[in-house]
């Protein structure tokens, strides 16, 4: 195998992690920004294999199929190393990321979509022996398996997509530049300026890239940043204004230093209350620790699990000294166990009982989301359940979301009752205000719930809830009252996911 052979062959593993990356990059951050990831990826898939499929058919009318691969080389590193700044940028100056992320991926489908057939072309062309076009092809499916397995493991752990967008749009100048010079006597020194411009301009970019990401967060929160970082589950940011922190994960507002104590109290304390002797609690979501705050007033708690997918958030919320004073130190607290694990994962495997179950998850606005709102999923938490035991959830707005908060509500209800044959479980639907969400729903689940909701016994020193609050808060404006017909959430058709979408579309379009 000649040397040119050989790097031909290395330069088709090259391009297509490259490829691949972009893909998997655009369909992060759209994730990110625009929510729902089953139906970005699958939109960004989608559209990224159809302009591949265009690409290869274009391909055709290229005629010297050397200079051809350099320039969609060069062309590659430029769109697709500017495709994270652009995206990120675009949202947020303009609040939409349509065009440049559907426009970017077609460019970039199109280009790696060229790359093969004209590699084939140039390996004919210069002789190649025994020139086998499945070769070409095994290195290309060879570096899709590379990029899929680097990007969940190594790139976003280490880089932010920022940076890794420029990363890889570097290597695609590289790739053109050694094409340049090994091939010089066939493509002269026309190619070398606009190579080199860009690749100058890349590098800059990708040095300047941390002092970007600034700037995007300055624009898109309006208070200082204190912490960000992207880990191979979410982006989290943390702002300060004074003394008020905000939490975002995937650029959704989590929590407010000025008004979680309501969320959190009103969360927390009223299943507490009317579990006699709650000993063993268990907190699913709640990194940041703030309901596990509240699970620890109850003197009677002996210990608590605190099941939350990101180790990075936890980690952060039981160390950085501002953030433990905003839980009181709860993760420090020796009754205390962290479990970094997916939610349902856990479930499905835990053993032992627990008197509360607080579940403290993120809205259901993807169906990666909605499985933990489901009737299967609480099937497993109620096993966890002892028989005196109550089960609470956070459950959207039922102002903004009305439909998305009965469906929670109504799929607790149709929950199977482990201790009561073809029987399922009591709930209590009730609201909160908070300045920082609106209006914001819970509904609590039990296998023996008093049908009369009797005050919840409260610790002393809350902030927010009272006797009267509790009562109040079970009552709803006829404009969030239950509908007629209101479906069960399941795995296999998942209706809140549109309800919830429908719902926040309508106020927020």
């Amino acid at each position: 195998m000649t040397p040119k052979v050989a790097w031909l062959l290395a330069a088709t593993f090259i391009v297509a992690v490259a490829g691949l990356i972009y893909e998997l990059i655009a369909a992060t951050i759209s994730s990110y920004l625009l929510g729902d990831s089953i139906r970005q990826f699958s939109f960004v898939i989608g559209v990224f294999l159809s302009a591949m499929g265009v690409g290869a058919w274009a391909s055709r009318f290229v005629g010297d199929a050397l200079s051809g691969f350099v320039r969609a080389q060069i062309a590659l590193g430029a769109i697709g190393g500017a495709l994270g700044p652009v995206l990120f940028f675009s949202y947020a100056i303009y609040g939409a990321v349509g065009l440049p992320l559907y426009g970017g991926l077609i460019a970039i489908g199109i280009l790696s979509g060229m790359e093969i057939p004209l590699i084939s072309r140039v390996m004919k062309e210069i002789g190649a022996a025994e020139f086998r076009f499945e070769n070409v092809l095994t290195a290309d499916y060879i570096g899709a398996l590379a990029a899929s397995l680097a990007f969940p493991l190594l790139i976003v752990p280490n880089l932010p997509l920022m940076s890794a967008s420029l990363a890889f749009g570097t290597l695609n100048l590289l790739v053109a530049g050694f094409s340049i010079y090994l091939f010089r006597d066939r493509l002269g020194r026309g190619l070398w300026l606009p190579w080199g411009g860009l690749l100058l301009a890349t590098l800059l970019a990708f040095a300047l890239s941390e002092r970007m990401v600034s700037a995007v967060d300055a624009r898109l929160f309006q208070d200082e940043v204190i912490f960000s970082e992207t880990t191979g589950y979410q982006s989290i940011v943390i702002t300060r204004f004074d003394e008020r922190y905000r939490l975002f994960l995937d650029h959704s507002i989590q929590f407010d230093s000025l008004d979680e104590h309501r969320y959190h109290e009103a969360l927390v304390h009223p299943a507490m209350g009317l579990v006699a002797d709650a000993r063993r609690v268990l907190v699913l979501g709640g990194g940041d620790g703030m309901a596990v705050r509240e699970v620890l007033r109850h003197e009677g708690v002996e210990h608590v699990t605190l099941v939350d997918l990101d180790p990075r958030v936890t980690e952060l919320f039981a160390t950085n000294a501002d953030l433990v004073a905003l839980n009181g130190g709860a993760l420090q607290d020796a009754r205390v166990e962290v479990v970094n694990e997916d939610a349902w994962v856990w479930a499905a495997e835990a053993d032992g009982t627990y008197d509360v179950i607080i579940a403290d998850l993120p809205d259901p606005k993807s169906i990666a989301l909605s499985k933990l709102y489901s009737v299967e999923f609480y099937a497993m938490l109620v096993e966890r359940l002892s028989a005196q035991g109550l089960l609470v959830t956070q459950a959207g707005s039922p102002t903004f979301a009305t439909e998305a908060f009965w469906i929670t509500e109504a799929t607790l209800g149709a929950t199977r009752n482990p201790t009561m044959p073809g029987g399922t479980l009591d709930t209590i639907a009730y609201q909160t205000y908070l300045p920082s969400f609106g209006n914001w729903g819970f509904v609590m689940a039990g296998q023996m719930l008093p049908a009369d909701a009797r005050v919840p016994a409260l610790p002393d020193g809350l902030r927010y809830m009272t006797p009267e609050v509790w009562t109040a808060s079970q009552a709803f404006g006829v404009d969030q009252s239950r509908p007629a017909e209101v479906p069960v959430n399941t795995i296999q058709g998942h209706p809140l996911v549109a309800a919830y979408q429908r719902g926040w579309e309508f106020w927020f379009r």
